[in-house]
């Protein structure tokens, strides 16, 4: 990955995105009250390595590429639960 934004000319030092921590956890709380929800920048995070590894993305790849965890364990504690339903619906994806 590192390759990848070196040979886009950005450097380890730079922003991808020209808004700072405090701006951007300021529009994502704006979000959420829009919604009327709390939303937290932590909250939307969460949500896309659920999403990834609930859509097929194997555990390690999110745990390492995604979330930039050290540890599987980590990632492990940090997904959403499955519910019983899920792991059905996943079991006849698997064998039916």
């Amino acid at each position: 990955m590192k390759e990848y934004i070196i040979n886009k000319g950005i450097r380890p030092d730079q922003r991808i995105f020209p808004i700072s921590y405090t701006a951007g956890r300021k529009v994502v709380n704006q979000a959420g009250k829009w919604v009327g929800i709390h939303l937290r920048p932590h909250d939307l995070r969460r949500h896309a390595a659920t999403y990834a590894s609930r859509s097929g993305v194997p555990i390690e790849i999110v745990s390492k590429v995604i979330l930039r965890h050290a540890n599987l364990s980590t990632t492990q504690r940090y997904l959403g639960t499955v519910s019983d339903v899920e792991a059905i619906r996943w079991i006849d994806n698997l064998y039916g």
